[in-house]
């Protein structure tokens, strides 16, 4: 479970952002604008990043708050699973990230694993939703549900990308150190069950 300060502030920073939103009345818009600005503190006292850098984040926010969407594409080859190396942190991830208007899930996800890895794939079921807070990862300023696909390879040959600098399978029992803003070394765990026992329902929250 996250911390409470965390959720705190998420949902400061949401009833701010809808406020504005829908607000007229300038003394209403300037409580929302001291809401947002508490969300903010309370996030950068926690998480020890700088007050004005988290102000300037939620401000670019605007519109009805709704959760972020991640997509990411579970890819297997002979007991082993695609991951690639994010060059921001150095660590491994399933490729993926954030769902762009326009195009579905699925669209999403195919779009991305070509981008980060250079394999052609395509999506055969949703694996999992989950509710990012609810798994254990790292801290996130907002709240996000993360899609996992499974993908089969079509085409293409692996090849890195402006965010990934390596590409390669590996087994379960091998993985390597993970980005766990990304993904959790429990999930790939769950998607291997997964791709053992393709009868399995697809997991939520």
């Amino acid at each position: 479970m996250q911390p409470k300060w965390l959720e705190w502030a998420q949902k400061l920073q949401a009833i701010a952002q809808i406020g504005l939103t829908y607000s007229e009345g300038p003394y209403d818009i300037e409580r929302y604008k001291q809401l947002r600005a508490i969300a903010a503190e309370i996030m950068a006292t926690y998480s020890k990043v700088e007050h004005g850098y988290v102000l300037d984040l939620f401000a670019q926010e605007i519109g009805y708050a709704t959760p972020k969407v991640d997509v990411r594409g579970a890819v297997f080859r002979d007991n082993t699973i695609l991951l690639v190396k994010e060059r921001a942190d150095g660590y491994w991830t399933l490729p993926g990230g954030w769902a762009d208007v326009g195009e579905s899930p699925s669209e999403v996800v195919v779009k991305e694993i070509f981008e980060e890895s250079g394999y052609q794939t395509r999506p055969i079921k949703l694996l999992a939703v989950y509710d990012r807070d609810k798994q254990g990862h790292p801290p996130f300023p907002f709240y996000i549900y993360k899609l996992f696909f499974q993908c089969e390879i079509i085409g293409g040959s692996p090849s890195t990308s402006l965010e990934t600098e390596e590409v390669n399978f590996f087994l379960e029992d091998a993985l390597p150190e993970l980005s766990l803003g990304r993904v959790l070394p429990a999930q790939i765990t769950r998607l291997f069950h997964h791709y053992r026992h393709p009868d399995l329902p697809t997991d939520f929250d």
